[in-house]
């Protein structure tokens, strides 16, 4: 199934508006005061769409990249107005945004072929951003797709990360490995796949420890655990998937810095963008460390966790545009 070729149910398209709407108001407001009463993009209007950016989070050199898009756009096609403005808009950022690799699989979250061995997701992140919550409605999407699921409680520094994965797992009736706190995390890892192999399991999402780590201790940690887990299914894991808090703006673009630089990350969930006017560092973050946004959270709720369509998000963001 193509990535673009599954349309949103009325629910999620109202989800996704609905969490998106502080992010809109404040950048389609101040762009839509910009051009009120002008014939034409000028300075002033670019001026006021740099503001608007910057202000929602998109970060300053992403900016700067789409407000050289549109003088460009703007000085070779003429475009005047804000409808026109609006189209322009969600046509070069949301080519500016990152795709996964297997997007093909994506709208149904069918697991890529890997020969009867398990598709291994080891999540990574700072306490706090939403990482086990986003585990957890991960594993329910996994499920409800047919998929046989199992948990790896991987993050042992911390007692309240153990219990609150097996709380989730309980909840959608997903098992989960764990040890007591303080184990090694990687023995822990290793447990996981073992057991996930022996049951036939299709998918094993991994959680490990999100306190604030200097850069090789960090490193090494997760290392070590990737090493163990190549012991059981020598591709794991074949995701490394970052999770960010949306609502914390710039705060987010460090995280990612961190984390990118301590292990291979190649898929990002943002969360918490219901309710924030901080949205626009989805732009930021996919395009200035290109990597792709694969799932954003909308929601507390075990559903609210979407599978993120550049078209639909610049599309909510600005309005039915394209």
């Amino acid at each position: 199934m193509g990535f673009f070729k599954k349309l949103f149910s009325k629910k999620e398209k109202e989800t996704l508006d609905q969490g998106l709407q502080k992010t809109k108001e404040g950048v389609w407001g101040k762009i839509t005061r910009a051009v009120a009463g002008k014939n034409k993009i000028d300075d002033d209007v670019l001026d006021s769409l740099e503001e608007a950016f910057i202000t929602s989070d998109v970060g300053v050199d992403t900016t700067l990249k789409i407000i050289d898009l549109i003088r460009d756009r703007v000085a070779r096609d003429k475009y005047v107005g804000s409808e026109e403005l609006r189209n322009l808009l969600c046509e070069e950022i949301s080519g500016m945004l990152e795709k996964p690799e297997n997007e093909q699989d994506l709208d149904d979250f069918k697991v890529p072929e890997n020969n009867g061995k398990p598709y291994v997701i080891m999540v990574v992140g700072v306490n706090g951003v939403g990482k086990t919550t986003t585990i957890g409605k991960l594993a329910y999407q996994y499920k409800a797709a047919g998929n046989k699921v199992v948990l790896g409680a991987a993050d042992t520094f911390r007692a309240a990360a153990i219990e609150q994965l097996d709380i989730w797992g309980e909840r959608i009736g997903v098992p989960v490995i764990k040890q007591k706190m303080g184990s090694d995390p990687a023995a822990v890892a290793f447990d996981t796949l073992s057991s996930a192999k022996a049951q036939g399991a299709d998918v094993v999402i991994i959680d490990t420890a999100g306190r604030l780590h200097n850069k090789i201790g960090l490193m090494n940690e997760l290392t070590k655990i990737k090493n163990v887990m190549k012991r059981v299914v020598p591709e794991a894991p074949q995701e490394i998937l970052l999770v960010l808090d949306g609502s914390t703006g710039q705060n987010a673009f460090e995280q990612a810095r961190q984390f990118v630089a301590a292990t291979e990350v190649n898929n990002l969930a943002i969360t918490k963008l219901d309710g924030t006017s901080k949205g626009g560092v989805v732009i930021g973050i996919s395009d200035q460390f290109k990597i792709p946004v694969k799932y954003i959270g909308l929601g507390e709720g075990k559903e609210d966790l979407q599978i993120f369509h550049p078209k639909e998000f610049v599309t909510s963001l600005f309005g039915n545009a394209i």
